[in-house]
């Protein structure tokens, strides 16, 4: 061993290169030939080949290449993480910082109003005469007096029952503690669960119905819907001949996002022969839109969601999507018309939102166009109802809102008005570049001459759009704010004592939302797509 040490040595330092002779032999193939010319003791030369060997295997590790695979298949690199995690999460409320919150007290709120006395041509009050002459006598109690007639009122007592409501979430002591330095966990659950209370608050207030007296109820089925086969042309194509069993459902807002439908209507059967189908809808008090399920063997179970209708009519066999127009292709995937076969249009702990209450029999205007907004002569859907809510009661809206996609239409009906009054110009920088585009802004109500805010609420679906007075143009009426909430308690933030291996949270309020004066709103429903 210690001639082999020696000699690794003296091969080891006689490596450099001299320039002009041959390179230096590698050292282990020198040891090698030492090896092999047999000049060393046979114990000797045992002893020098397993150290030979061992070298080899040990150099073959060390000379091995360095790679992103190799030696370890997840390399040693380093993780370009950036911390934290990034909240990609629209949360606009506009409802929600718009409206007053206010104190409530007990176990529900009560209001009593006086809709109505002779004069006002509210609350179902006629008109009388005032004249008299000096024998013109009027009865007060068994005594007649010589006195002008008596006037007339018209009221009501509206108990709304307070609810309450919470969301929760949780972290658990493993996701907590392993977070550690790159994100805290639980404070992304306070924040997270805070702001998904104030989202779905914002959906109660614009889409929510209560089940509980005075507020709306659950929606009822439509009635039994017309079927039809139709021939196929244009963007309509033919469905494959086959037997279809459809059915209907009152929509309550987005079904999909919880604000939900009616139960299903009776099933109708149709046959088609390179044929398509309609679906026509009789309309239900309070339906935002109706949802169409269609399938080809009879049973809720077995028909799929087609898509929603905005106005009365779906198409089955068109080429736009469901989401854009009242038509869609034929689906064999998807939710089924069983998710219908209970009722969720309503709650037992909710309330009256912004559209049960503009769609149903307080409303003071609803506008069903069942249509696109017209060409000819754009925004005359909203001047119906402003005509409207000031002939019944001598209202003045402050704001509409809109969907986007219907403001875009709205919009574009300026462009294709043939007859309207309108001038677009089209900007032009200094090269040679345009800037195109038109957009509605407001619309002057031709009757009080007021110009009334578009605002496009993210949430609001497609195919209404409320017309909203926040405050009341009568002085002494009582009513600061047309539309309300009353708390018993606002928000609260719990963080629950640890009981298990978790950090948990819930959100919690008690209330209702309501309006004063809904006969001073109106509303624009059934708009379909252009």
């Amino acid at each position: 061993m210690d001639e082999y040490q020696g000699e690794l040595a003296k091969a080891l330092s006689a490596g450099t290169n001299v320039p002009g002779q041959a390179p230096a032999a590698d050292p282990m193939s020198v040891l090698e030939s030492m090896a092999a010319n047999k000049s060393l003791a046979p114990d000797a030369l045992a002893g020098l080949n397993n150290a030979i060997s061992a070298q080899r295997l040990a150099m073959q590790d060390v000379q091995k290449d360095i790679s992103l695979t190799s030696p370890l298949s997840t390399s040693f690199a380093a993780f370009d993480l950036e911390a934290p995690a990034k909240l990609l999460t629209p949360r606009p409320t506009p409802l929600r910082n718009r409206i007053p919150r206010k104190k409530g007290v007990g176990t529900s709120h009560r209001i009593k109003r006086i809709t109505g006395y002779t004069g006002t041509g509210t609350g179902g009050q006629g008109q009388i005469w005032p004249g008299v002459s000096e024998t013109t006598t009027t009865a007060f109690g068994s005594i007649n007096f010589e006195r002008g007639p008596k006037i007339s009122y018209t009221a009501d007592d509206i108990v709304l029952p307070y609810n309450s409501y919470s969301l929760s979430d949780s972290v658990s002591f493993d996701a907590n503690f392993s977070g550690l330095g790159y994100q805290d966990l639980r404070q992304l659950s306070s924040t997270s669960t805070l702001y998904a209370t104030m989202l779905m608050e914002e959906r109660m207030m614009l889409m929510g119905r209560g089940t509980a007296t005075g507020y709306s109820g659950a929606l009822a089925a439509p009635a039994t819907p017309t079927v039809a086969a139709v021939s196929a042309s244009g963007s309509v194509t033919a469905l494959p001949n086959n037997t279809y069993y459809v059915y209907v459902t009152s929509d309550a807002g987005i079904s999909s996002s919880g604000f939900g439908e009616s139960v299903v209507t009776t099933v109708v059967s149709q046959a088609t022969t390179s044929q398509a189908l309609t679906i026509t809808v009789a309309p239900v008090t309070g339906a935002i839109a109706y949802n169409v399920y269609v399938g080809t063997t009879t049973g809720v179970a077995n028909a799929y969601f087609q898509g929603r209708t905005t106005g009365t009519v779906f198409t089955l066999g068109g080429s736009a999507t469901s989401s854009t127009g009242n038509q869609g292709p034929l689906k064999t995937t998807g939710a089924l018309a069983s998710r219908a076969s209970s009722d969720t249009s309503a709650y037992a702990t909710g309330y009256d939102g912004i559209l049960p209450t503009l769609l149903g029999s307080s409303s003071g205007y609803i506008n069903n166009i069942a249509g696109a907004f017209s060409n000819s002569n754009p925004g005359t859907e909203f001047q119906t109802v402003f005509a409207g809510l000031y002939n019944s009661v001598k209202a003045d809206p402050d704001a509409i809102l809109i969907n986007g996609s219907d403001r875009k239409q709205l919009s574009d009906s300026i462009k294709g008005a043939a007859n309207a009054n309108y001038r677009l110009n089209i900007t032009q920088d200094e090269t040679s570049g345009a800037i195109l585009g038109s957009v509605v802004g407001g619309i002057v109500n031709e009757v009080t001459g007021k110009s009334v805010d578009l605002i496009v609420h993210p949430w609001l679906p497609q195919g209404v759009a409320p017309v909203i007075s926040w405050t009341l143009p009568i002085p002494d009426t009582e009513v600061s704010d047309v539309w309300s909430n009353y708390l018993v308690q606002d928000y609260m933030g719990i963080q629950w004592p640890v009981t298990q291996f978790a950090y948990e949270f819930s959100t919690y309020f008690r209330g209702t939302f309501f309006c004063s004066a809904p006969a001073w709103n109106g509303i624009v429903s059934g708009i379909t797509a252009a």
